[in-house]
């Protein structure tokens, strides 16, 4: 895993040569060595696809693809930084909390009406989430962002867990998702929060929750 937490707000990633990272513009705080910082125009491994889907998801700005021989420090916006390690399986990531990841990973772009249908889409238009989830599968590390800190809850077979929208970051696994309401229509107009939905996952894997509602 190449990335050290120095406390709850910085990471820090060890860049060796022939291996790369890819960053959020904007993230990179410090480093030392022989570090190269090249805007990514492509995505990520996602290529073409994976740009289009995170511009159709209001996500405008490329990449940064990481490379050298040297260790960087990363943080945004005094944000809560978790970093998760991947072995062999996705994960599903709203694309502005994405703070670093490993270059071995793939990137794609996952439709949330893909697995939550028409309630999918409702979901993106309440949370202000958009439409669109990241998604990064292999073996490596992905340091997310979150406000107020994070915490992992496992999702277990006949035991789904229910979480606000809003305090969703990110979450892997066999995993399926599907968006409920905890009141009747009437009831939700003008509400856009955690009483009026609930995104249930079920299956087999693990949610990451954050404290805070707030929006990155």
């Amino acid at each position: 895993m190449p990335f050290r937490e120095i406390n709850s707000k910085m990471v820090e990633a060890t860049v060796l040569p022939g291996q790369r990272l890819f960053s959020q513009r904007g993230a990179m705080l410090a480093y030392r060595g022989d570090v190269t910082f090249t805007p990514n125009i492509a995505g990520g491994q996602g290529g073409l696809m994976s740009m289009i889907g995170r511009r159709v998801a209001g996500e405008a700005t490329p990449l940064m693809t990481v490379e050298g021989s040297g260790t960087v420090m990363f943080g945004h916006g005094g944000h809560h930084i978790q970093v998760i390690g991947l072995t062999g399986d996705t994960l599903y990531v709203e694309a502005d909390r994405l703070l670093a990841f490993d270059g071995t990973l793939e990137q794609g772009t996952m439709f949330l009406g893909s697995q939550g249908g028409v309630m999918g889409i409702v979901r993106g238009q309440v949370s202000g989430q958009g439409l669109f989830t990241t998604t990064l599968r292999g073996h490596g590390a992905v340091a997310v962002m979150a406000h107020g800190g994070v915490i992992e809850l496992p999702i277990t077979p006949g035991r789904p867990v229910h979480v606000d929208p809003q305090a969703y970051v990110a979450h892997h696994g066999d995993v399926r998702n599907k968006l409920s309401t905890a009141l009747g229509w009437r009831d939700m107009v003008g509400r856009g929060s955690g009483e009026a939905f609930q995104l249930e996952l079920s299956g087999s894997g693990a949610v990451y929750v954050q404290a805070s509602e707030e929006k990155l």
